[in-house]
């Protein structure tokens, strides 16, 4: 569909105003699909991901269904997966509503004091929020839907991952049954459809790009790096790219922590961002970004939902995402409104190779595989930057200001050649930050039949077991982190008095065999070797190979125990 312009959509002239001073000219698909359904008051699912300009999209209409001062209580209800997606709608509403007068906008969601929000809702037409704290207000009586017109699910299919579907069957229930619903998702999983066709009436379905955002401007790659060297490599493609602002992600708050504390260590001014930090300093994060202060934000990906940051350079995926629809809302944080930017994701097994490979094929787009950048290619680099500088300021005879300091030192007995080397080793020791040597990860290469695998059974033993304390989902998240194996491909592992039992498929356990030797699980140096051609041992076993003498051993089925775990003789999850 070819873009419209904004001047012919049927908007009011303050808001035509407004998203002018915004400097918004064309539509995006999106947009030109969806305004005119929502402004005539039809139920719409809107299928799009990050970057296509759904805020716009749904906001618009709905500053447009506010009348003034004539509506005193709320007639619009947008519902967001976070806090930070919930505050950044709110700030382009006020954009949208800057020359309407009477829109009154109040934004609740955890983690702000609840007096600010007492006082927002007490004038407030059009209510953004977070399902819990909406339905905190109103079992509080302090928010009350029954004058609504218009609610609003953004990122729908976010919600429902989060656990909030029945959060949004009751406030959906509660809203007067004549209202316009609109309903926004990357992705249209059963419960999903369940709620439109539960709450929507005869919506029209608008999906763009088939519910993938086109990722034509964004040059993508992977980097093979060694597990026990991940921080660095990092490192070696933040000196080597320097991009003026990135995001990183990772897949859990921990690691977040440990990067950021990583990269403070090693002269990068980086933030981060997740899930258990208090609403102050989530805000102060933000703001920083934001308005550059600080350039890398590394962050988990709900954390990083409703970031909208213009000029983002690149994204690390410093963790493959544990789902395809991430690495699209990660990547998206970049070459926007047609900019270009760069994605670059760290891979350190085949099961991580194997798993970009499967995104690639996901997003119908290359993926290129790229060596880490070496030590004399970022000081290349630098000299090279050094030198166009150096000669911008002669090109503009910036020199002649210092013409004095150099005939001091000539005086002195050194030579302009001898001076100027020493200036040259002095600028390339200004960048403090050191080039840590990461060592080249040695990967397997895929077989040509892409994510097969040894599908047979087999059993390594690993040499600790009752005695160190060890249960299974030490194994289990020990086996994940380290080679990227899911937990589901893990089969049955039997614990005894001096060692485990784990079940694999060969592929697998080759894997956990050329990854894990000498690692620790739980402060306890492991090998892991193979029992040949034979099962765990019975249970009815006696003597000091019996696990949990006196009990039933405990075994763990890929997290959780299927019903025939329970027949008699089968251990315990």
């Amino acid at each position: 569909m070819q873009p419209t312009l904004f001047q012919t959509l049927p908007l009011s002239e303050a808001v035509l105003r407004a998203v002018a001073d915004m400097q918004y000219d064309q539509t995006t698909e999106i947009q030109a699909r969806t305004i005119p359904l929502l402004l005539e008051g039809r139920d719409v699912i809107g299928r799009s991901s990050t970057g296509t300009g759904k805020t716009a999209a749904f906001g618009i209409p709905a500053v447009e269904r506010i009348r003034g001062d004539a509506d005193v209580t709320p007639k619009v209800l947008v519902l967001s997966p976070t806090r930070e997606l919930a505050m950044q709608i709110s700030d382009e509403m006020r954009k949208y509503a800057k020359y309407k007068p009477g829109v009154r906008i109040a934004t609740v969601y955890g983690g702000q004091p609840m007096p600010i929000q007492f006082r927002q809702l007490k004038t407030a037409n059009l209510v953004i929020g977070t399902p819990g704290r909406v339905m905190d207000h109103m079992r509080r009586g302090t928010l009350k839907l029954g004058d609504l017109s218009m609610v609003v699910l953004d990122e729908a299919d976010e919600m429902l991952n989060m656990g909030f579907y029945e959060d949004i069957q009751t406030i959906l229930s509660e809203a007067p049954q004549e209202r316009q619903t609109v309903l926004f998702s990357a992705t249209m999983p059963p419960a999903i459809m369940k709620i439109t066709k539960e709450f929507q009436k005869e919506p029209v379905l608008v999906a763009v790009d088939k519910g993938q955002r086109t990722l034509d401007t964004i040059e993508q790659s992977f980097y093979p790096a060694p597990l026990s060297q991940k921080m660095d490599a990092l490192n070696l493609l933040l000196q080597h790219k320097e991009p003026n602002r990135s995001v990183v992600f990772c897949n859990t708050k921990k690691m977040v922590d440990e990067l950021v504390d990583y990269l403070d260590r090693h002269g990068f001014a980086a933030v981060g961002l997740h899930g258990d930090m208090k609403q102050a300093a989530r805000s102060k994060v933000m703001q920083d970004f934001k308005t550059g202060r600080v350039r890398i934000l590394v962050a988990t990906d709900v954390a990083a939902r409703g970031i909208d940051v213009e000029d983002v350079d690149a994204v690390f995926n410093f963790d493959i995402p544990q789902e395809f629809a991430y690495y699209i809302h990660r990547i998206g944080r970049t070459g926007r409104a047609g900019k270009t930017g760069a994605s670059y994701t760290l891979a350190c097994n085949r099961a991580q190779v194997r798993r970009v490979k499967e995104i690639e094929q996901f997003v119908k787009a290359p993926i290129l595989e790229k060596p880490l950048p070496t030590r004399e290619e970022i000081l290349q680099k630098r000299r090279e930057a050094f030198t166009a500088k150096l000669a911008r300021i002669l090109e503009e005879g910036g020199e002649k200001a210092f013409a004095d300091t150099l005939e001091r030192l000539n005086a002195q007995g050194y030579s302009d050649r001898q001076v100027a080397l020493a200036l040259l080793a002095r600028a390339a020791g200004r960048d403090g930050r050191a080039i840590p040597a990461v060592q080249a990860a040695l990967i397997p290469a895929l077989r040509r039949e892409e994510g097969s695998f040894d599908s047979k059974k087999t059993y390594l033993r690993v040499n600790v077991g009752r005695n160190q304390k060890i249960a299974p989902n030490f194994i289990v998240g020990a086996i994940v982190d380290a080679t990227g194996i899911p937990a589901k491909s893990i089969g049955k592992i039997s614990i005894y008095n001096d060692h485990t039992q784990v079940e694999l498929n060969r592929d697998d356990a080759k894997r956990v065999m050329d990854t894990m030797q000498n690692s620790k699980i739980r402060s306890h140096p492991v090998t892991f070797t193979p029992v040949d051609g034979t099962k765990p041992r019975s249970y009815r076993s006696r003597g000091e190979g019996r696990p949990y003498p006196g009990k039933k051993p405990r075994d763990f089925r890929g997290g959780r125990r299927k019903p025939a775990d329970r027949k008699k003789g089968a251990g315990r999850a």
